[in-house]
């Protein structure tokens, strides 16, 4: 069969390996090559220093939420709302639905979400990540200043009291100490922490505020005079939380069995958690040292998990890039060439640094996640070029001479392939919504490190191969020949790569390299078979991609791992008192300021005024002491620092459970024997609660909504369907909204988006999939729920939509983009045709192994998706670049295939070792945080073990099958 590439198309691509070749021009100029790189590893050592560890990426949740309450008159002891507003219907009708119309306008807002109760209204406004906060809060006031203008409501509004609190999810505690005194009576401790402790720590660099806990133990009279008020005599005071006013809410605290004061140190939103931390630490020492009487304990700080888990993916990382140089030793066999391979890990990771810093990311899980990823295509790209250098020395050729020709071999495939892989993840950075902003580090961390290593793989390592790299030894010459006849010989050889011009041609009349390995062997014989049952190759392929999709209802679906962190909250709540005043009962779990007025009528001036807030907080707090005891029952607990009138809510408290580092049993283990010992108790709510990923404003991960017009059937059908699910051994903690409303009497109405909604939320018992429970859950649902309520999901129950429709469309993208990077080196469509028909096969081995391991189909996994894509695309274009160099110097087809698989087995085999096995310590979920790390690592070995096979056989034999349908269809060549 005639060749299929004309002359002119074969200058052409000569041409462009020319202009491409960077590596000729570091080569001539060796010197400068160095002096640039040691540059750069110089600045990236100063920029990886000014890098901040974290647990995730800076993203600001742009939240506002607006309280609307109407006006309140008393009358004899009782706060009254006046007429149209005395139940939860009048109250939605009269204000909310004013305020929602209102609200609705605002650029930016995503969700709406509303809770109305007997003449109050509380929104919580989401914004799009992205969303300027001030800006929407101005936008909000302006919102409401022009609804309280008009006159569109029947309820005068202008009489409204609205408050509005912008809520910056990063202005995070980051620890919280418990003080205790043996020699200080309470009142004395809160003084002395008052006056002398809160004003050493608040004016540290960083802290927002500090928060003073447990003040609500003193004396009721002491408190309503104190800054611990919650703010006023009236009623129809707020909710310090929506007011803004959440640390001069009374609460009571207990540390480890015993009562006590905490200061909790809140941090600016913008500033990161460790460097605050470690100045608080410093901050607190002192503050023993000056002040002997007080013990200060560290109750709680993110500061411990955000070290270890960044400390063990850096851990991970080296232990990958010290495989992969072994792996690579073990191939070459040149303690030289492994250098100069290994060389390009760390001046690629410097690189990225500064690339991290000039973009303001920090080193936290995504990022680390990132650069542990590209270990292998750094490794990659310099693998490449330094085995064709060293193949050609073993060939005879000198180091020069060698790195001169291997890179002018391989040059535009190297690149084409690197840039394909860029097209591949730079699209995640691009990706919209909360995901796209998780993901932005990302996708910006893995192409900016990529296009360093092309860089460093293009001119420092051929400079150092030709400098470091030792010719072939030259034989002794035979009998009756002299040593220089015998050297010019080797010469004149060599010089036979060259053509006239001075540029190197292939030599075609090398013959194909003979098997030496077994691997080698084998190889051979399967790829000889392949081409000659090309059909059955093909069957067996799409067999194979058909069996891995049937395999997807099977993986576990999630969103983001649960991260074991060795701790765990346990929330619960207690009923309001029935002798309060209905609209009281009705209002403060919802965050209501329950202290009576002081000028009420029923107060004589010798009896201190009532305050039913601080009646709540005293009943919660005596339940603590129960459940603490019920929490050191499990042998694993190391502390409890409790917490009541949390939120500014006088009837919830929070246990914030501390396990031992050396415990035999996961923190999911300790959290389901702990349910089964509050099964219980029937007279307080309890919930055991995963310290949050991200936080998101205390939501669980399932929840599922019911979305109605009628407020009664809205009410039946989540009970039904809360019903029909408690008793599902894959959830705990069901909660519904409105779970206080009767056929009789609606207390709570909830909207969502300007519809009627009731929600049902939960916890996941262990080893359960969200994806997997929420289908579960929907299904029950949809069959108990009346035709005129429909099922749609909220908090991580839909964000794995989002997850999957956003990947969905950026993995559209992307391969468009990487498939037209192809047509560049090629200038046909066939090759991309190829890695195009071959992209669905590479994920069968990733879903196998997810499968086997059990891992979740989420977020994190469909990373290593992606990481399979760009490496099978890099493999491909190895194969089938030189295939095409060998027939445009005219050797038949099929010999070139069978050539160019001996010549890339090598260099594929050791990515594929390398990266394997430097994929394993993340595989085997060791150190903190291995739960995020882990599927990303299950699902590229999987993939890799899989698509290194479909490079090797499948490749070759669908280049050479499109290659002759082409021809039969057209009558000529591409």
């Amino acid at each position: 069969m005639r060749s299929p590439f004309s002359q002119r198309s074969r200058s052409v691509l000569t041409a462009v390996r020319e202009r491409l070749n960077i590596s000729r021009l570091a080569i001539r100029h060796a010197g400068v090559t160095l002096c640039c790189w040691i540059a750069i590893a110089l600045i990236g050592v100063f920029a990886f220093s000014t890098l901040k560890y974290a647990l995730f990426p800076d993203i600001t949740f742009p939240v506002v939420v607006v309280s609307a309450a109407a006006p309140t008159t008393v009358s004899s002891g009782e706060a009254v709302s006046p007429s149209g507003t005395n139940t939860a219907l009048e109250t939605e009708s009269q204000i909310t639905l004013p305020l929602e119309t209102q609200l609705q306008s605002i650029e930016g807002l995503k969700k709406v979400v509303s809770s109305t109760f007997a003449g109050r209204s509380v929104f919580n406004l989401r914004f799009r990540v992205g969303t300027s906060l001030p800006e929407a809060t101005e936008a909000v006031e302006a919102k409401i200043e022009q609804l309280k203008l008009s006159s569109a409501s029947e309820t005068d509004l202008s009489a409204v009291n609205f408050e509005v609190l912008p809520l910056n999810l990063n202005e995070a505690t980051v620890a919280s100490y418990a003080l205790t005194s043996e020699r200080l009576s309470l009142p004395d401790l809160t003084e002395l922490a008052e006056t002398e402790i809160l004003p050493e720590l608040t004016g540290l660099s960083g802290v927002l505020r500090v928060d003073l806990l447990g003040a609500g133990a003193i004396p009721p009279d002491t408190v309503n005079s104190s800054a611990n008020d919650a703010g006023g005599a009236n009623a129809s005071d707020a909710d310090p939380l929506l007011l803004g006013d959440l640390q001069a809410s009374p609460t009571l605290v207990r540390f480890d069995l015993q009562s006590a004061l905490a200061v909790q140190i809140v941090k600016e939103g913008d500033v990161n958690t460790l460097d605050v931390a470690r100045t608080v630490e410093r901050a607190i020492a002192q503050l023993q040292e000056n002040f002997p009487e007080v013990s200060f304990t560290l109750a709680t700080t993110q500061a411990n998990y955000i070290r270890a888990a960044t400390r063990a993916t850096i851990d991970s990382l080296l232990g990958a890039v010290v495989i992969a140089v072994l792996v690579i030793f073990g191939f070459l066999r040149s303690w030289r060439a492994t250098l100069i391979t290994a060389l390009a890990i760390p001046l690629s990771l410097l690189g990225t640094c500064i690339v991290m810093t000039i973009f303001g990311f920090n080193l936290e899980t995504i990022t680390l996640l990132a650069l542990a990823l590209v270990i292998g295509i750094i490794v990659d790209d310099a693998i490449v070029e330094v085995e064709n250098i060293t193949r050609h020395i073993e060939l005879g050729a000198a180091p020069r001479q060698a790195a001169l020709k291997a890179t002018q071999e391989i040059g535009l495939t190297v690149s084409a392939s690197t840039l394909t892989i860029v097209a591949v993840f730079l699209p995640v950075a691009l990706m919209g919504g909360t995901v796209g902003q998780f993901f932005k580090p990302f996708g910006l961390t893995v192409s900016a490190a990529v296009l360093i290593s092309l860089l460093v793989a293009r001119t420092l390592s051929p400079v150092l191969a030709a400098s470091w790299l030792k010719p072939k030894t030259v034989r002794r010459p035979a009998p009756g020949q002299k040593a220089s006849q015998q050297m010019s010989q080797q010469m004149n050889q060599q010089n036979q790569t060259f053509s006239n011009n001075g540029k190197f041609s292939l030599p075609v009349s090398e013959p194909a390299p003979k098997p030496i390995t077994w691997v080698e062997r084998s190889y051979s014989r399967l790829l000889s078979w392949s081409l000659r049952h090309r059909w059955t190759v093909i069957g067996v392929a799409v067999v194979s991609c058909i069996a891995g999709l049937m395999l997807i209802p099977y993986i576990p679906k999630g969103f983001i791992p649960q991260l074991d962190r060795g701790e765990f909250y346990l929330n619960y709540s207690v009923p309001i008192p029935n002798e309060l005043p209905s609209d009281l009962a009705s209002q403060v779990p919802v965050g209501l300021s329950a202290e009576a007025p002081t000028d009420s009528p029923t107060d004589s001036p010798t009896s201190p005024p009532i305050n039913p807030r601080m009646q709540i907080l005293q009943q919660t707090f005596s339940y603590a002491e129960s459940l603490e005891e019920d929490v050191f029952l499990l042998p694993e607990v190391d502390s409890v620092f409790t917490t009541v009138g949390r939120q500014g809510k006088p009837n919830e408290g929070r246990l914030h459970i501390q396990l031992k580092r050396e415990r035999d049993r996961d923190t999911a283990a300790v959290q389901a024997q702990l349910r089964q010992a509050l099964s219980d108790s029937s007279d307080i709510a309890t919930s055991v609660e995963n310290v949050q990923f991200i936080e998101t404003g205390g939501e669980k991960p399932l929840q599922i909504a019911l979305l109605g017009e009628d407020v009664d059937v809205l009410s039946q059908a989540i009970s039904e369907v809360k019903t029909a699910i408690e008793a599902l051994p894959s959830l705990a903690d069901v909660q519904i909204s409105g779970a206080e409303n009767t056929p009789e009497q609606i207390v709570e109405i909830t909207r969502e988006n300007g519809r009627r909604v009731a929600y049902l939320s939960a916890n996941l018992a262990p080893d359960v999939a969200l994806g997997d429970a929420t289908d579960q859950v929907v299904a029950i649902a949809q069959s108990i729920i009346p035709p005129e309520v429909s099922v749609d999901l909220g908090s991580d129950s839909a964000r794995i939509g989002e997850v999957l429709g956003s990947f969905g469309r950026t993995l559209v993208l992307a391969i468009v983009c990487m498939l037209a990077v192809l047509f560049i080196p090629f200038g046909r469509l066939l090759e991309p045709a190829v890695v195009g028909l071959c992209l669905p096969l590479s994920v069968v081995g990733a879903l196998l192994a997810l499968l086997i391991t059990q891992s979740d189909f989420g977020m994190v996994s469909l990373l290593g998706l992606l990481f399979l894509l760009g490496l099978l695309d890099k493999n491909a274009l190895l194969l089938m670049d030189y295939a095409n160099q060998l027939r445009r110097e005219g050797m038949k087809r099929t010999e070139a295939i069978i050539k160019t698989g001996l010549v890339r087995l090598r260099p594929i085999l050791m990515t594929t070792a390398s990266t394997v096995l430097g994929m394993l310590p993340i595989a085997l979920g060791l150190g903190a945080g291995a739960e995020l790390r882990q599927p990303m690592a299950v699902a590229i070995i999987g993939g890799l073990l899989t698509s290194t096979l479909l490079s090797l056989v499948v490749v070759p034999v669908l280049y050479s099958l499109l290659e002759d349908g082409w021809v039969r269809l057209t009558g000529k060549a591409f």
